[in-house]
């Protein structure tokens, strides 16, 4: 290593190497990374760089041929230099205790929205907001993975990068089947912010089925002066023979139609008055749904994200439904009504999948909330994603609602069932299973059946021999299922994680859940999939131990199925 100044050092490549490894330390200050390379490419990323220690490494991909290259750092410290390094690999083998098992993770560094979700000839694309030089948010690209089942995944390399037009924030993509914008039939087009010192709406485009995109050379293509403008979310209207792209615009949606997906139209926007306005709009997505057991009979679902202003404070999702004819949508219900996707704290930036087979409505969210993102307790990653959910609609009381399902591939999943005989559980005692399974890593899946004969409140514990527990219970009187993570694990890392969450439930006979556990996550579906509720937990072992309790009656569980993952 050649120093030219304090700040600025080249790298003398003695033989083909293909990273530059960088040392990186969470609590230090950002610095500004330049680096250099054969091309003339000189961009600017914010680094956490290491001052005192180095929490990992991360690693930044030269070109093929590399000879030298400049690296240029604001304000470095010594140990920087001397921790600098080249490799040909870089491990990204997992050192988590947190990772989850099933559930989607970037091999390293910073997640958080889901993008550009598109379905191509048997792979279902997984784009997301992605920090490749740690595992705080900053540097925004467009990571990449696909999937054909929604169990394995494969890791792609980096899709979209920033450029001079700024960082690339969330988007869709479609599959321009009729060649409507010139860039090849059957083309994958990509939307996305480009966020620089204002908010604009760019196009990349791929060819070569989604692993490569070359950027549009007239970006941007919607421009607005609006501070949050962003999150474009395109498709094909076929009743108006237009495409139709929704942009959050504050606190309010816009739209606009385009012939030819390169020039469009401001049509109208949606928002003002109607559901939450606690925060900020953000990554929408507008679709038509078939109505259960109405066949022929559809309604427009809105999903809208918002942050601050969640139902249990930080992000989280609502949504609207109703009518779209083209340019204008039109929401059914009351202004004031407010309809959440997910009644935990831990589901974001939802969106579906665009182009799915037999018009499938696959829905997968970021599983976390911004009043603690950031410190979670992981370092080589931060951040998972939700299951990906089987949307359905159904009517009640002249209103329209969405049913959440896990999609039926999780099933492949289940290794192996264990099953309980019935139990009857009364107010005086508590009914426990000591091992929910025999070598437990903490991912698995339960089925409970409840019959409630007299009980006002029942439910149960997911706990482990450490103390931490998790409390998941139906209070009649007051209409709500609760999950209470106040005691279950690590809560101490901000004071925003400790919560108890609910979501409304009518009285019935009988109840069914479906418990998704996965190392730092429960999601818990209702049986008919009318609510489901995401948090994440960080339990300091596997909870491994279940006992079922009830308040002012009795009730029967009829069924606890365990599948092992």
């Amino acid at each position: 290593m050649e120093h030219r100044s304090e700040n600025q050092a080249v790298i003398h490549i003695s033989h083909p190497q293909k990273y530059l490894l960088l040392p990186i330390e969470e609590q230090a200050e950002e610095s500004t990374v330049w680096v250099k390379d054969m091309n003339g490419n000189n961009r600017p990323m914010q680094i956490r760089l290491a001052q005192q220690t180095v929490d990992y490494y991360v690693p930044y991909l030269l070109d093929i041929g590399q000879k030298d290259l400049t690296v240029e750092i604001t304000h470095p410290h010594p140990v920087v230099w001397e921790q600098i390094t080249l490799s040909d690999t870089y491990d990204a083998s997992n050192r988590e205790t947190f990772r989850p098992l099933y559930h989607f993770t970037p091999l390293y560094g910073w997640m958080n929205d889901p993008n550009g979700l598109v379905y191509l000839d048997g792979e279902y694309h997984l784009y997301y907001q992605y920090n490749p030089y740690g595992s705080i948010w900053e540097n925004m690209h467009w990571g990449h993975a696909v999937t054909k089942d929604f169990i394995h995944w494969e890791h792609l390399e980096v899709a979209i990068m920033p450029d001079e037009l700024g960082t690339v924030f969330s988007g869709n993509c479609i599959i321009d089947t009729q060649n409507t914008a010139g860039f090849g039939k059957n083309a994958m087009i990509a939307f996305y912010t480009s966020a620089g010192k204002e908010q604009t709406q760019s196009i990349a485009y791929s060819t070569d089925q989604g692993r490569t995109f070359k950027k549009y050379d007239k970006n941007p293509v919607v421009s607005a002066d609006i501070p949050d403008f962003r999150d474009p979310n395109v498709f094909y209207h076929t009743p108006s023979e237009k495409w139709i792209m929704v942009i959050a615009a504050g606190q309010e949606v816009q739209l606009y139609s385009s012939e030819n997906l390169l020039d469009w139209k401001y049509e109208s926007s949606f928002g003002e008055g109607y559901g939450n306005h606690g925060g900020v709009w953000e990554c929408p997505d507008l679709f038509e749904m078939e109505i259960e057991d109405q066949p022929g009979k559809t309604k427009w679902v809105l999903l809208l994200n918002i942050n601050p202003g969640g139902i249990f404070g930080g992000s989280a999702t609502q949504y609207f439904t109703g009518e779209f004819d083209g340019s204008v949508f039109t929401c059914e219900s009351k202004p004031e009504t407010v309809k959440w996707m997910d009644w935990g704290k831990d589901h974001y930036a939802t969106i579906t999948w665009s182009n799915a087979p037999d018009n499938r409505k696959i829905a997968i969210a970021w599983m976390s909330n911004w009043q603690y993102a950031n410190q979670v307790p992981t370092k080589q990653y931060r951040s998972a994603n939700s299951v990906p959910r089987e949307l359905k609609l159904y009517r009640q009381q002249n209103e329209s609602y969405l049913i959440n399902e896990p999609v039926e591939e999780l099933k492949q999943l289940r290794k192996s069932e264990k099953t309980h005989p019935a139990i009857v559980v009364d107010r005086s005692k508590p009914y426990h299973i000591d091992s929910i399974l025999e070598e437990n890593e903490g991912a698995y899946e339960l089925e409970i059946d409840f019959r409630n004969s007299s009980a006002e409140v029942f439910g149960f514990t997911l706990f482990n021999e450490k103390g931490d527990h998790v409390d998941l219970y139906y209070n009649l009187p007051e209409k709500r299922f609760y999950m209470d993570r106040t005691k279950s694990g690590l809560v101490d890392f901000s004071k925003d994680f400790p919560a108890i969450t609910y979501a409304p439930v009518e009285k019935a006979d009988t109840y069914k859940l479906r418990i998704f556990v996965d190392k730092c996550s429960i999601e818990c579906f209702a049986g008919d999939g009318k609510f489901v509720m995401t948090n994440l937990v960080f339990p300091e072992e596997p909870y491994n131990r279940l006992s079922f309790y009830s308040k002012g009656g009795d009730f029967d569980v009829e069924s606890v199925k365990i599948y092992n993952f």
